[in-house]
């Protein structure tokens, strides 16, 4: 019987097995420097900070060792918004309060320490970011350790530090939101039919299709994320495989990565897995 450490660690590698996904990693298509073997590398080095998480470890201390196991291969960054999504989760699950209103209560309780733990969490992998708050400078999560005195000055908690990031930042605006769209992900996915990869894939893609990826909007400005969750709702509704596949490869070739939408499909997984969908 898989434990829920066990279940996280399953959902990360279904979500990049799953193809095709516009624009992400999957099992028939790399990105320059980032391969299918280094997210699975990756989803098997986080499995100490979920363990940790399930066992009752505080969120941020939780985060940052799975963000450090993950880093643990050649790619780098393969899965860092997703376990930022999957420990309060996880720690959720293992408390029998795996719903919004339990998560929630997770993160409502995360402390400065835990703040300080994410902050120490971007020393051990390059991750894409926007420029911090204009009346915030010295909290740029960039600065990594360097930024933890001013946390601490402020009393800033993890929870008020994804308040800062939630307008721009669709992993962030989970985590104030109640993990909306996880859960509801997971209710598509638990609907469906067939092999959780191939019901993983079809969430990517009405995911993408309903809102703008925010690490697109980062990357290459809102107006190409919006196109691309145009160009998602268009190959889905012509409910032509073909046509999905055509864009998944016209994405990587444009450079377009919508990886928050990869995120938040791990996060319904898991929640699809604990829940009793099983592959």
């Amino acid at each position: 019987m898989r434990t829920t450490a066990g279940n996280a660690e399953l959902a990360l590698l279904l979500e990049v097995a799953g193809t095709p996904k516009p624009g992400n990693v999957d099992r028939r298509r790399d990105l320059p420097g980032l391969r299918f073997e280094h997210f699975l590398a990756g989803a098997v080095g986080a499995g100490e900070g979920l363990r940790d998480a399930a066992a009752g470890a505080p969120v941020g201390e939780a985060f940052e060792r799975a963000v450090r196991g993950m880093a643990d291969q050649e790619g780098g960054n393969t899965q860092f918004g997703a376990l930022l999504l999957l420990v309060p989760l996880v720690r959720a699950a293992s408390e029998d309060a795996l719903s919004a209103d339990g998560t929630t209560a997770v993160v409502e309780a995360t402390t400065v320490e835990d703040a300080a733990a994410f902050y120490r969490a971007f020393e051990h992998c390059e991750v894409f970011v926007d420029d911090p708050p204009e009346d915030a400078p010295k909290l740029d999560v960039r600065r990594g350790s360097e930024a933890i005195p001013d946390l601490e000055r402020r009393g800033l908690t993890l929870l008020d530090v994804m308040r800062l990031s939630e307008a721009e930042d669709d992993v962030a605006r989970e985590w104030t939101h109640g993990f909306e769209r996880s859960f509801r992900t997971a209710e598509r996915i638990a609907e469906s039919e067939g092999p959780l990869s191939k019901r993983g894939a079809q969430a990517f893609l009405d995911l993408l299709a309903e809102r703008p990826d925010t690490l697109v909007a980062k990357k290459h400005g809102e107006r190409v994320a919006e196109e691309a969750m145009q160009r998602a709702r268009r190959a889905r509704d012509n409910a032509d495989p073909d046509a999905v596949e055509a864009l998944a490869e016209a994405f990587v070739e444009e450079g377009i990565n919508p990886g928050t939408t990869a995120d938040i499909v791990a996060a319904g997984l898991f929640v699809a897995l604990e829940r009793g969908v099983e592959p």
